[in-house]
This record gives structure tokens, C-alpha cells and sequence, in this order.
């Protein structure tokens, strides 16, 4: 048996199961809830070889490989080891070191614009079914919107233009933003297009799928939790495939 797929098995056997919710008593009342209660879309495989770029304190890598029996995860951010230690203490360490237990790679200073060019990525070798930027962000603050729209639309394109080469003939990109202004004025779609790429779907993105998942800052944590916390803002997620490919997401 090949290693990589011995490692899928034996890291399948102790996948930790999401929380499980407290029963309803009433059965009718379980049946109604159930129904109207949407259903979370995953936009991967446990099986998929996935590259995630621009994490934060690395909760969301953590609960794929923890949660949803991801094994061949590529986690990645743009932060220096010491400097994502001091921005999210404790949980940045504490996140790094179960994916370092498990096998994961974890890379740090890795520009989603430069992937390409990446030679820890290089060093990888082959191509990945599933690349994912959850909240792509320049970080600063401003209160000149259009130069925001304009620097996150640089970030974007670039990222897409620094992708296409690292997916597998069937791979995709998944992109998640926060939905409304200004986010939507980044015309995420048009950007896509323009970098040769093309729209599969698109979908809400919920955070509570992902259990242990917290949206990080660019910034770093809030000062004694206090602040708005992202996971509980309205997401999308986009699909996006290089155009003339074919094959399922």
C-alpha cells in the first residue's frame, strides 16, 4: 500500500465526529426544524490534496483535518512563525502544532500573489485538487474605499494569475467573502473572468460546518474578545474552474 494512502486510513480511523445536537423531544418538531434548516456545502474531499493560503491562526486548517478527515493538507500564511505566535496567542501555536502532529505541512510568509514562484511549494511537487483563500484582505486601515477596492482587486487577480499553474486538471479555486459593501464592489466574478478563469457556483459560506473555526483578523485577536466576530456575518463562497477544463468539483 502506497504511504500516502496508508496515512489517508490510518488518520480516517480517529476523525473526531462535529458536536453532536441536543435531541428534540418532540419528533414531529425535529422533523420540521430539520426541513428547514439549510444544509452546509463542503467544497472538498477528504481525500482532495488541498492548499490553503492566507490562514489566519490556522482554526479553519485544524477543523478540515480534525473535523472533516482531511489528510493531505497544505496550510499557508503570509505571517512569520513569531509573528503569527504573537498575533494570535495562544490558539496560533496551539493550531500549528495538532497539524504538525498530524502530518500537515504548515508554511510561513507565503504570498498568495507569488505562489508560483514559491519555492516550499515547489519543494511539494504535483498539482492540488482544491486551493482555498477564505477572506482575502490587504489588511490596513482606511477610510478611502475606492483605494481598498482597487488594492483587493489587485490581490485577487494576482492570486488567480499565481494559481491556475498548482491545480490539477480537474482542480478549483475557492475564494470566500464577506457579503455587502465593500466587499461586493470587489466584483470578485469580473476578476475571475478577466484572469481566465470561470464561475462553477457559488454558495453561503457557514462558518458553524467547521467546528473550532474562529475568523481571525489580520490584525490579530480582539482585545479581551470583545468586537465583532466574523463567523457570524453573512459569507459567500465561490467556485472557481480555469475555462476549457472540465471535471467535478
Amino acid at each position: 500500500m502506497a504511504k500516502s494512502k496508508k496515512r489517508k486510513l490510518e488518520h480516517a480511523s480517529h476523525v473526531k465526529q462535529h458536536p453532536q445536537q441536543p435531541p428534540l423531544k418532540a419528533a414531529r418538531r425535529s422533523k420540521q426544524t430539520s426541513s428547514k434548516l439549510p444544509q452546509p456545502t463542503i467544497p472538498f474531499s477528504p481525500e482532495d490534496r488541498i492548499l490553503l493560503i492566507g490562514e489566519g491562526d490556522f482554526s479553519f486548517a485544524r477543523s478540515i483535518v480534525e473535523y472533516h478527515g482531511c489528510c493531505d493538507v497544505t496550510a499557508t500564511c503570509l505571517d512569520s512563525k513569531e509573528e503569527l505566535f504573537r498575533k494570535y496567542c495562544p490558539q496560533g501555536e496551539e493550531n500549528v502544532r495538532y497539524l504538525e502532529e498530524e502530518s500537515q505541512m504548515v508554511l510561513y510568509g507565503v504570498d498568495a500573489t507569488m505562489l508560483d514562484h514559491n519555492k516550499h511549494l515547489k519543494k511539494a511537487g504535483g498539482k492540488w485538487e482544491v486551493i482555498v483563500f477564505n477572506f482575502p484582505h490587504v489588511g490596513g486601515k482606511t477610510k478611502d474605499v475606492n483605494r481598498q477596492v482597487r488594492f483587493n482587486q489587485e490581490l485577487l487577480v494576482n492570486f488567480f494569475k499565481a494559481s491556475v499553474p498548482l491545480l490539477s486538471e480537474s482542480g478549483t479555486i475557492v475564494v470566500t467573502l464577506f457579503e455587502g459593501e465593500p466587499y461586493t464592489l470587489w466584483n470578485i466574478r469580473d476578476l475571475a473572468r478577466h484572469s481566465g478563469l470561470e464561475v462553477q457556483r457559488s454558495f453561503k459560506f457557514m462558518a458553524n460546518a467547521y467546528a473550532g473555526y474562529s475568523h481571525a483578523r489580520t490584525l490579530g485577536n480582539i482585545e479581551n474578545g470583545r468586537g465583532w466576530k466574523g463567523e457570524d456575518r453573512d459569507s459567500r463562497s465561490y467556485i472557481f474552474r480555469p475555462k476549457g477544463r472540465s471535471g467535478d468539483a
